[in-house]
């Protein structure tokens, strides 16, 4: 009996066969490679050169994250406070504390504190602060309860697909601007809105339509 395709047709099919067989796997390679902890730094948390906690000033103390973090309202960056920012208090509380002799060393000399920095974007990523934060994208979105941690540490991949994910639906995520900072704001019930409700409310005030195509964020 006659073949009915031709014997070529098996090369191509085994070729087929390896093409789609190593697409699979570098697929799930690169999907492994890129939503395991270890690469997109979720945890990490190095150890800072002066015992800062957040859940101590934040929390406890109510310090507003606008107090130290003073530019995110109006700049692309969040900035790191001067060791100025830190003595407004240190002055006074907890004056000859050990613990702070570097934040006095750096005061009296002018030479910045080697803080670590945690969160880290690739240098193709354009994200801006306040743009975010006067949508009312709060802290906790991208940080996390920054006020229940005595050392920071990254709580969010801050991947594509955690951006994309606000970006596709991002009602979740928006309550109203003055409220960015307040880590603990939970709706009120008497309103009878949860926080979707609420955040589509200020969306279509504020027509806010977060990019999606490339050129968005990567420039």
């Amino acid at each position: 009996m006659a073949a009915i395709f031709p014997k070529a047709s098996d090369l191509v099919l085994k070729i087929a066969g390896v093409v789609i067989g190593l697409g699979a796997v570098t697929g799930v390679a690169a999907y492994a490679y890129y939503t395991y902890p270890a690469n997109i730094d979720t945890g990490y948390q190095p150890v800072q050169p002066v015992p800062y906690s957040h859940k101590l000033h934040a929390g406890q103390l109510g310090l507003d994250c606008y107090y130290c973090h003073n530019t995110v309202y109006k700049a692309a960056f969040a900035a790191i406070p001067a060791t100025q920012t830190c003595m407004n208090c240190h002055t006074k509380v907890k004056d000859k504390s050990p613990r702070l002799e570097l934040v006095r060393q750096s005061f009296a000399t002018g030479q910045p504190i080697p803080w670590v920095q945690i969160h880290f974007l690739p240098d193709f990523v354009y994200f801006n602060h306040s743009a975010h934060v006067t949508a009312g994208v709060s802290c906790v979105s991208c940080h996390g309860r920054i006020d229940q941690m005595i050392e920071v540490r990254q709580e969010k991949p801050l991947n594509m697909k955690f951006c994309l994910e606000c970006h596709n639906d991002p009602a979740p995520n928006i309550r109203p601007a003055e409220l960015v900072t307040k880590l603990d704001w939970v709706p009120d019930p008497a309103s009878g809105k949860d926080a979707r409700a609420i955040g589509e409310e200020i969306i279509a005030q504020k027509h806010l339509n977060p990019p999606k195509n490339c050129s968005g964020c990567h420039r």
